[in-house]
């Protein structure tokens, strides 16, 4: 009976293809070991002969260990998959440790953070968020790179790494650490105060795009906490001659935490800009030998 009601709607709507009615695929669940723990990804292939270009998805901290953007990071997976699938790349979604389907692994970096600014202070709380992004979640990262890079139907040389928020920061730090990699797009990254309470984090940051060997493309909404992070970089970059993208979009919704989470709220907005930026760099250029 599907393949009748997709046979109708072929008919009645020529434009349509079986490959659009069709859902994604379900995705395996991985499992990344590293450092003492068992990480756990969700992971999408396109259909078809691969070898297929990749990417590494890095959630940020959200507002607690199993939510971001107002959804369960396996919603936030589940949502952004398809549209990294509809245009012909693998998609990684890892859990980092105490986050998510990893959430048993570890305590939650938040509830870390939160401990350690209470006890000691603001700046001591920003203090370890830096030595967090250069260490055990900058480990976590790059073993799940290391673990895609590894997968059958997938082409080692055309990697991206993409995140959100404080996974911006980490997509832009193993960015710098890994020099295969061959695009970085970071959504919102450092836009929650970092940027402007930490200057350790700001020159992280600043450091790791003079020596990121990739183009960077950076991403916000007119109304996240602060643009002062993408603009900043945005102009390391220009000043070094390095090739970039900066998009900052119009405001979504109504607070700065909607524009905050407009890669999951506004696909429709980058859907276009980032894969031109992507294709461009990852998919349609051949990796030297």
């Amino acid at each position: 009976m599907r393949v009748l009601r997709f046979f109708a709607l072929a008919v009645l709507f020529p434009g349509i293809s079986f490959s659009q009615a069709a859902q994604p695929p379900a995705p395996q669940t991985l499992i990344i070991p590293g450092d003492n723990l068992h990480l756990k990804a969700l992971f999408w292939k396109p259909t078809g002969n691969g070898p297929f270009p990749a990417v590494l998805f890095n959630h940020g901290t959200g507002s607690d260990a199993e939510h971001t953007g107002g959804m369960s990071r396996t919603e936030a997976a589940e949502k952004l998959a398809p549209v990294f699938l509809k245009h012909g790349y693998a998609f990684l979604y890892l859990f980092r440790r105490g986050q998510g389907l990893s959430a048993e692994q570890a305590p939650y970096m938040g509830d870390i953070l939160r401990r350690e600014a209470a006890a000691k202070g603001a700046e001591a709380g920003q203090h370890l968020q830096f030595v967090l992004l250069k260490t055990e979640h900058l480990d976590d990262v790059m073993a799940g790179l290391a673990l895609l890079k590894k997968l059958p139907g997938i082409d080692s040389r055309r990697i991206a790494i993409v995140g959100h928020s404080f996974g911006g920061q980490l997509t832009l730090v193993a960015t710098e650490r890994d020099p295969a990699v061959r695009a970085a797009v970071a959504f919102d990254g450092a836009a929650h105060h970092s940027w402007q309470h930490s200057a350790e984090i700001r020159e992280q940051l600043l450091t790791a795009v003079r020596n990121a060997t990739a183009p960077i493309m950076l991403v916000q909404a007119s109304n996240d906490y602060s643009i002062a992070p993408s603009r900043d970089l945005a102009a390391e970059l220009e000043r070094l001659h390095k090739p970039h993208v900066l998009k900052i979009y119009p405001a979504v919704g109504q607070t700065s935490d909607k524009g905050h989470n407009l890669v999951y709220l506004a696909i429709s907005m980058w859907e276009g800009d980032v894969f031109e930026f992507l294709d461009k760099y990852v998919k349609t250029v051949s990796a030297p030998v």
